[in-house]
């Protein structure tokens, strides 16, 4: 609870008051924004001298802009305000330079200094993202500072600061600072300099941390017993799906467990946040140029409608799921699954059940929490609200009949029922029909509003592709409100005006591969990228390569090529006629015969959960095996290596 009582919120955008060296500061009272003003997502990106800032009006876009203003240089992207204490350099914006940062801790010997920023970690009143402000004025007894989404009253007239916070100077001289916000703590503050005197040392992390390891736990017959609770229908479907109690398909995998380090989790934690911000930034960049949004083979026709998707100030995006390499080689991102993601109920149920059952002990579950992630973001949705005047609001999970889809799909209705939202399963479209207004309606007569799928949106534009014969005129004049004589597809639900899905039209930007060489291009030798392009260049066949088809899934039509050896690898599927994009070979970590591929959950943006998908070859498909991993501390994996009979 906030220690200080909240004055009454000035509109968004207000001009709260103006810093030192002539920066202004706005109120981010979000729930006054002027649609009229900010008409869409693209209006809340700030720039300065075509510069990107940040978002209007947070606190990291605040401290940028001061930073730019006043020393002509800023902190790179950050997805989390208290990522910029583990910062190290800074970049001049003239000539690209590098200027090093250094960090104290609250209490340190090295007094702050107006100009340094101050950090808040995670938690409380900062809760996810931590916070920052930039420091204006330092004294014995308290500090100044300026700083956005925080408080949202106008200064007083000549106040040239937010607000001060109490300080003290021990008798070994170290500068305390006492948070304002019982429930928030203060990190410290970060300094441009290259005295690194009482700074906190930031050294790279051991690349062993980032290893893999293969446990095997005893036979003690736990395999004979039951361990799935039948009752519930989500472990039910789980159970038919699998044929009976395990969490692998192999008779050998029964008993064995992969470990990661904590260091590990929390790096991926790190570039799930950053990695999911970048590739929203992508998205709004294609979104803004048609020439590359041409290249996402997308029907024209549905371009307006993406546009409105995206344009929803609210972003309406649950949860979706990143692919990773993870070894002592570094963390790199193969794509972005933010469409229709899979493995959920695995992460954070099965795999713990698992853990219980076999007696596995060692660690916590790398999925621990995702369930309360998920019911928070459900919470925090447009369908946890609705039209309250809507007796019969209603969210419908749609899916075809596959069986992982049944148990997936009833995993998230438990998520969604638990936020408060009331929720039915739908089972392909057979039952759907058209009501005098030419509203879908279920076979109990409901209109259909909200929808969470678990198809993928590129399921419903081969349903229009196939309407087209994919001709390219009617392809670009297609239009998708039409009420038919015949009963309602698919894609005449999720395209319906008036109908909000989950996840989002927009989420075919990002889950689409072709957004893969536009990071590049946007964050050329990002650590979590990996080169691509559109044409295989050079580089690409110097250093090795894969091609993958822009638009396909569960590792079909992939293709893997050695610079030595050529074709390693590749994987057959329905998606042989997209488009490809040419992708930096990156081999998934060997561990004992297992290549392993993490996958992280984004959830409402923020990370929430892992789970570990392997398979005997290099590709990772629909078919590979999950098996349990569990997050130990470091010196637990340090010390003891691979242990497989």
């Amino acid at each position: 609870m906030k220690s200080e009582t909240q004055p009454i919120a000035s509109k968004f955008g207000t001009l709260l008051g103006v810093a030192s060296g002539d920066v202004p500061v706005y109120s981010s009272h979000y729930p006054s924004a002027d649609d009229n003003e900010l008409p869409n997502r693209h209006a809340y990106r700030s720039y300065v001298d075509g510069i990107f800032m940040g978002y209007k009006w947070q606190c990291v876009e605040l401290a940028r802009r001061w930073l730019y203003i006043n020393k002509g240089y800023i902190f790179d992207d950050v997805a989390m305000a208290y990522e910029i204490f583990h910062l190290q350099s800074v970049r001049v914006i003239a000539d690209n330079s590098r200027l090093p940062l250094k960090s104290f801790r609250n209490g340190s010997l090295r007094h702050p200094e107006p100009g340094a920023l101050l950090i808040w970690s995670e938690g409380g009143e900062f809760e996810v993202t931590g916070h920052v402000a930039v420091i204006t004025e330092v004294t014995p007894t308290c500090l100044r500072l300026i700083e956005q989404n925080v408080t949202h009253s106008v200064w007083q007239e000549g106040q040239q600061y937010s607000r001060e916070i109490p300080a003290r100077i021990t008798a070994d001289g170290s500068y305390w600072l006492r948070c304002s916000y019982g429930d928030a703590t203060i990190l410290g503050w970060v300094v441009q300099t290259e005295d690194d005197t009482y700074a906190e040392v930031i050294e790279p992390p051991k690349p062993e941390l980032f290893d893999l390891q293969l446990r095997q736990l005893a036979d003690k017959g736990q395999t004979s017993r039951a361990w799935l609770n039948m009752a519930n229908p989500d472990e039910e479907a789980y159970v038919a799906m699998m044929g009976s109690h395990k969490l692998g398909s192999r008779a050998e995998d029964q008993h064995r467990y992969f470990v990661q380090s904590e260091t590990a989790q929390r790096e991926l934690k790190r570039a799930t946040n950053e990695l999911h911000a970048l590739f929203m930034h992508a998205t709004d960049y294609v979104l803004q140029d048609d020439a590359l949004l041409e290249k996402f083979n997308i029907p024209v026709a549905l371009w307006p409608k993406i546009h409105q998707s995206w344009d929803n100030r609210r972003n309406q995006m649950i949860t979706g799921r990143f692919d990773f390499s993870v070894s002592g080689r570094g963390i790199k991102v193969y794509e972005y699954n933010c469409d229709s993601a899979s493995c959920y109920m695995e992460a954070g149920l099965v795999q713990e059940k698992w853990a219980n059952h076999f007696g596995c002990n060692e660690g916590e579950s790398s999925g621990e929490g995702l369930l309360e992630h998920l019911i928070e973001a459900w919470k925090a949705s447009d369908a946890a609200v609705g039209d309250n005047r809507d007796a019969k609001r209603v969210l419908h999970i749609m899916q075809d009949g596959d069986l992982e889809e049944t148990y997936h799909a009833l995993y998230m209705q438990k998520a969604i029922e638990q936020a408060g939202i009331p929720c039915k399963v739908i089972h392909g479209v057979k039952g759907l029909a058209w009501d005098a207004e030419g509203n879908v309606i279920d076979a109990d007569g409901v209109q259909i509003r909200w929808v969470w799928k678990t198809w993928a949106w590129e399921t419903a534009l081969d349903q229009i592709r196939a309407e087209c014969d994919d001709d390219a005129e009617r392809l670009r004049t297609y239009k998708t409100d039409q009420v038919r004589i015949a009963a309602p597809r698919l894609v005449d639900v999720l395209l319906r005006e008036g109908v909000m899905v989950y996840e989002p039209l927009w989420t075919l930007i990002p889950s689409n591969k072709a957004i893969l060489p536009v990071l590049w291009m946007l964050f050329p030798n990002h650590p979590y990228l990996l080169n691509s392009s559109f044409d295989l260049t050079e580089e690409l066949k110097t250093g090795g390569y894969v091609t993958k088809p822009i638009a396909g899934r569960c590792g079909f039509n992939i293709s893997l090529y050695d610079a030595d050896t050529g074709l390693l690898e590749e994987t057959q599927g329905r998606f042989s006629a997209q488009d490809q994009i040419y992708q930096e070979l990156w081999k998934l970590p060997e561990i004992v015969g297992y290549n392993g591929q993490v996958c992280t959950f984004s959830v409402a943006g923020h990370f929430g959960g892992s789970c570990l998908r392997v398979d005997p070859t290099l590709v990772i498909t629909k078919d590979s095996d999950l098996i349990a991993l569990r997050v130990v501390e470091d010196d637990a994996l340090l010390k003891t290596s691979t242990q497989v009979p």
